[in-house]
């Protein structure tokens, strides 16, 4: 019985450091991805006001 006990407590703590990668994973995904799609936003922004210029 304590082996089991032990097992599902070792499994758990993998299971638990693998979700907690997997939700950091996906923060730092959608930060990144803001950050690009601020970053092309006002790349075309720039891009449309010289062409208006010109």
């Amino acid at each position: 019985m304590i082996s089991f006990i032990n097992t599902f407590l070792s499994y758990l703590l993998v299971m638990i450091v693998f979700f907690v990668l997997i939700v950091l994973a996906v923060i730092l995904g959608k930060k990144l991805r803001e950050k690009k799609d601020l970053k092309d936003a006002l790349m075309a922004e720039n891009t449309s006001d010289e062409s208006e210029d010109a």
